[in-house]
């Protein structure tokens, strides 16, 4: 009877709560029978929901969660605010109330989630490869090597970008953006590549069996503990403020400014560096010309190598052992190379045997890869201003295995042009060896030299 009385003086004054008490009280006991703790249950029922609090939560794991996290992170909101909570968490974090509402009916069911997807199987658009038919065979016909032939090809002229595949198909009546072409070339196992340098000219049938013949000829060398060295001149530089190839590591927005042209400055002319690898002690010279890449220049970069570093590595040496390429001004057909030898080899007082390597090969001689191509990383992205800065350059080419480099710059002028004689070439002491005699031979010093 008490409570009757209290529940009519409540209607009386305007502030009958017993409907809503018994909502509140519901929710709160699901809240209890949910695992959630019957005091924090008692908090919600009768308190206001901080939607501030929810918002920094958020805002504080939304960079990683995807769409299924956001969904069931409001879900789980939405649940432990109870009533209204989740009109409170759409205004908190913005997520549409249709959301949350799928994020809490996948509470009640209690699934397993997939963690490998966000979304359930078969979710989203069909691909657009399966819903139009012609679309792969379209894009593949604009990319076939094939198609290089043929004059109806709308990309045989131009570049194969994406922007300009896109553009053809979509002239052919597909709707594609330049994103979803990039994909489907993946798919169909195209990459960006770079042109591939493979094809050397001519081809000799003994090309292989020249290799191995150098091989054998410099194991040799080594086992004797006699110099072996690879030698070749490197590609000619413009000297002065040009661009080089290569980045450095600048301040933003200041890269170093360079010549727009690439025309010679006539008082710095071009440097020729040659290069002597001493194979064994994996070790190098450069002699830095700023005249003509001439068989005598190459022959006195050799000779400096040998007084200023070969001579005290070898002491007791009694032959050296050059591998060159087969072109250039240590070419196997170049007569002054030969008389330039014969002057080396009479200073020396040893044998030198030269064994080069075949036709259309230069890039498989040791210098290429185990000197020059450091060279070039070391001075990426730097302008040679000056034969000094070259040289210094080079000087400082190390690597990891422990290669060290020694330059100089080589000012003496070399002539070209100087013709050789039959009479000049028969005094040459040169004796070739019975495998391929024009790439493998050895010049020997003069009898008189010996004696002087």
């Amino acid at each position: 009877m008490t409570r009757n009385i209290r529940a009519n003086a409540g209607r009386e004054a305007g502030i009958y709560l017993g409907p809503v008490r018994e909502q509140v009280n519901r929710v709160g006991s699901d809240f209890v029978g949910g695992g959630i703790p019957s005091g924090v249950a008692r908090l919600y029922r009768f308190g206001v929901i901080d939607e501030s609090a929810i918002r920094q939560r958020f805002e504080a794991l939304a960079p990683v969660l995807d769409e299924r996290g956001r969904r069931r992170f409001a879900a789980a909101e939405a649940t432990s605010a109870g009533h209204g909570g989740i009109i409170a968490v759409m205004r908190a974090t913005g997520i549409a109330r249709s959301t949350i509402g799928r994020g809490l009916a996948e509470l009640r069911a209690g699934e397993t989630p997939d963690l490998e997807r966000v979304r359930r199987v078969g979710g989203g658009r069909r691909p657009l490869s399966e819903t139009d038919a012609n679309l792969l065979d379209d894009l593949r016909a604009l990319v076939e090597p094939e198609t290089r032939g043929d004059p109806q090809s709308p990309l045989l002229w131009t570049s194969k970008s994406l922007r300009k595949l896109s553009q053809s198909l979509r002239d052919m009546g597909h709707t594609i953006g330049r994103t979803l072409v990039g994909e489907l070339l993946h798919r169909l196992d195209y990459r960006l590549q770079a042109n591939r340098k493979t094809r050397e000219g001519s081809h000799n049938p003994d090309r292989d069996a020249q290799f191995h013949y150098i091989n054998d000829r410099v194991k040799e060398a080594l086992a004797a503990g006699e110099p072996a060295i690879s030698v070749d001149t490197k590609k000619k530089e413009l000297v002065g403020d040009f661009k080089n190839a290569g980045r450095e590591w600048r301040p933003k927005g200041s890269p170093e400014e360079v010549r727009v042209h690439d025309f010679v400055i006539p008082e710095l002319g071009r440097a020729a560096p040659y290069g002597v690898y001493d194979i064994a002690n994996n070790v190098g010279w450069v002699s830095v010309g700023i005249d003509h890449d001439t068989a005598a220049f190459a022959a006195n970069a050799i000779r400096s190598w040998w007084k200023l570093m070969g001579r005290e590595r070898y002491p007791s040496a009694r032959s050296l052992l050059i591998t060159a390429d087969g072109g250039g001004s240590n070419g196997s057909r170049v007569r002054l190379w030969k008389i330039e030898l014969q002057k080396l080899a009479d200073e020396l007082g040893v044998p030198i045997t030269v064994c080069h390597l075949p036709p259309g090969t230069s890039k498989w001689n040791k210098i290429e890869h185990r000197l020059f191509s450091f060279i070039t990383g070391n001075w990426r992205g730097k302008p040679l201003v000056s034969h000094q800065v070259i040289v210094q350059l080079i000087a400082a080419t190390t690597t990891k295995t422990g290669l060290k480099v020694r330059c100089e710059l080589d000012q003496n002028t070399y002539p070209a042009g100087i013709k050789v004689s039959d009479a000049d070439i028969e005094a040459v002491n040169l004796t070739r060896h019975d495998f391929h005699g024009e790439w493998n031979y050895t010049v020997s010093p003069d009898a008189l030299a010996l004696k002087r």
